[in-house]
C-alpha cells in the first residue's frame, strides 16, 4: 500500500481540482465578464488566495480584483442567488455571499494620498497601477479564472524563495500604512523568510508610526501572528524578535517559547494559551496588556483566572498532585490543561515527562454530573425562582454550608441559558458572605 505524504496529496488536488474551477466562482466570473471581450482584464483573483494556492496551502478567503465599479457589480448580481453587501464601498469593496461561497470584490485603484493609516484612492483600469499600491510582492500575484498567472511584481519568484519583499521602496510602503510592519513579521514567520538589511532599517525608522494605528487593528494582526505554527521559533530570528518586542513589550516572556516547541505536535496551543505564556508572570504585566488593548470580556476573564491560579501554583506544590481532582472539579479540564502548559513553559525544573504525566492525570479525571440543568428548570416553570432556594427546597441543602457554596460556584456546572434566573456566579475566587437576593438575574445556571 502506498504511503502518500500530505504535501503530495495537496499537489495532486491542486493539479486536478484547482480552487478556481469551483462552479460558484465560474458563475461569478461569467457575470463579471458579460459584455467584455478581453476576459482577463475584467476580473482576477489576487492576494492570499493566490499565494496559498501556489504554496499548496488551505484557502480560507477569496479576493477578486476587478475593473468594474461597485455600482456595476451590484447591477450584475441584483437578480442572482448572490447577496451583495456594502462592506467597504468607500474603498471600492463589496462582498458577495451565497449559500456556498463568500468573497470580496475590489475595484482596481491607486493611492493618491496616505497618512500611515488611511489612504485617499483613485479608481483605475490599469492592473500594473493596482499592483504597485499593494504591500508585498507575494500579495500582488494575480490569477484569472482559467489559471493563468499575471505577476507584475515578480512575486512568484519571491514566494518560491520564501523572500518577503515590500513592493518598491520599503520606506514608502511602510509610510503608506504602518500596520505593514506587523504584517511583515507575520509573513516572515509564516514563510521563514530571509530579511534584507534595507527592510530592517526601514522598519526601525518607522516604528513610532505604529502609534497611529488603532488598537483593534494591531490586536487583530497579533492574533493572526499567534496562530502561525512557526511563531514558537520567533526567538531564533533576532531581527524579528527585536521588532516584535518593540511593538509588544508586554509579551516579554519569549524565552518560554523554546519549551513549547517540544509539545507543539502533541498539544493544542491556541492563541489564548500563547498569550498566557507570554504575559503571565510574577509582575502585573498581563494587567497592563489588558488595559492597553480592547480584548473581549471572555479573554479578559480567562487570563485573570489563569493569572490567579498561576500564583496558586507558585505557592502550592500540591496543585497538580493531591489537589488536582479538586482543581479540575472547580476550574474545568481545559483550564487545567492550559495551566499545565503555562507551568511547564515557566519552570526549568519541570521536565517534559512531568508535563505529560500531569496532562494524562487531568484527562483521566471523571467529573460528576448534576441531575438537572438550566433548561430543565425553565421547562418546569422555575425560571423566576432563585437557584439557591431551589437547591435548598429540593435537595435539603444547607445554603450556608461552605461545601454547598463551593459546589454551586464550580464552573463545571455552569452553562449560559439566556433568560434563566439563578444565583450562580462566574468568579470562583468569590465567596458569598450572605444569602444572594432571591430572583437575582444571573447569566449562568447549573448544568451537567
Amino acid at each position: 500500500m502506498f504511503n502518500l505524504s500530505s504535501n503530495f496529496i495537496k499537489k495532486i488536488k491542486k493539479f486536478f481540482f484547482p480552487f478556481y474551477k469551483n462552479s460558484e466562482l465560474k458563475f461569478v466570473f461569467k457575470k463579471l465578464q458579460q459584455g467584455f471581450q478581453n476576459e482577463s482584464k475584467v476580473a482576477m483573483f489576487v492576494g492570499g488566495c493566490v499565494r496559498k494556492y501556489l504554496s499548496n496551502e488551505k484557502i480560507d478567503d477569496i479576493d477578486i480584483a476587478t475593473s468594474l465599479t461597485t455600482e456595476q457589480i451590484k447591477e450584475k448580481f441584483k437578480d442572482t442567488r448572490f447577496k451583495v453587501i456594502d462592506s467597504g464601498v468607500k474603498h471600492g469593496t463589496v462582498t458577495l455571499v451565497s449559500d456556498k461561497l463568500k468573497l470580496e470584490l475590489t475595484t482596481l485603484r491607486k493611492d493618491v494620498k496616505t497618512d500611515g493609516r488611511h489612504a485617499e484612492i483613485e479608481y483605475t483600469d490599469d492592473w500594473q497601477e493596482d499592483s504597485e499600491r499593494r504591500d508585498f510582492t507575494i500579495n500582488a500575484i494575480y490569477l484569472d479564472i482559467k489559471g493563468k498567472i499575471f505577476d507584475p511584481q515578480l512575486g512568484v519568484t519571491d514566494l518560491k524563495n520564501c523572500n518577503i519583499k515590500f513592493i518598491g521602496d520599503p520606506q514608502k510602503r511602510i509610510e503608506e500604512d504602518y500596520l505593514r510592519i506587523i504584517r511583515f513579521i507575520r509573513f516572515s514567520l509564516e514563510y521563514v523568510s530571509k530579511i534584507e538589511p534595507t527592510t530592517i532599517e526601514a522598519i526601525k525608522l518607522n516604528l513610532d508610526g505604529i502609534k497611529k494605528i488603532s488598537k483593534e487593528r494591531i490586536l487583530s494582526e497579533l492574533f493572526k501572528i499567534l496562530r502561525i505554527k512557526n511563531f514558537v521559533k520567533l526567538n531564533k530570528n533576532k531581527n524579528l524578535k527585536d521588532i516584535f518586542l518593540l511593538i509588544f513589550p508586554e509579551l516579554k516572556n519569549l524565552e518560554r517559547l523554546s519549551k513549547l516547541e517540544a509539545i507543539m505536535n502533541k498539544s493544542n496551543i491556541d492563541r489564548e494559551i500563547l498569550l498566557a505564556v507570554l504575559l503571565i508572570d510574577e509582575t502585573n504585566n498581563y494587567e497592563y496588556f489588558l488595559h492597553k488593548y480592547n480584548v473581549s470580556n471572555d479573554l479578559k476573564e480567562s487570563l485573570n483566572l489563569m493569572a490567579k491560579n498561576f500564583t496558586q501554583i507558585q505557592s502550592n506544590k500540591k496543585f497538580f498532585l493531591k489537589d488536582l481532582k479538586k482543581n479540575v472539579y472547580f476550574f474545568g479540564k481545559q483550564h487545567l490543561i492550559a495551566l499545565n502548559i503555562l507551568y511547564f513553559s515557566n519552570s526549568k525544573k519541570v521536565k517534559l515527562k512531568d508535563y505529560f504525566n500531569i496532562l494524562t492525570s487531568i484527562k483521566k479525571i471523571n467529573i460528576p454530573k448534576f441531575s438537572f440543568d438550566g433548561n430543565y428548570l425553565k421547562k418546569n416553570g422555575m425560571e423566576n425562582r432563585s437557584l439557591p432556594v431551589l437547591l435548598t427546597t429540593w435537595c435539603l441543602f444547607d445554603w450556608y454550608n461552605p461545601l454547598v457554596q463551593r459546589a454551586i460556584r464550580s464552573p463545571i456546572f455552569i452553562t449560559k441559558v439566556p433568560g434563566t434566573y439563578g444565583a450562580a456566579i462566574h468568579d470562583p475566587s468569590v465567596f458569598w458572605s450572605s444569602n444572594p437576593p432571591e430572583g437575582s438575574c444571573a447569566r449562568t445556571v447549573i448544568t451537567p
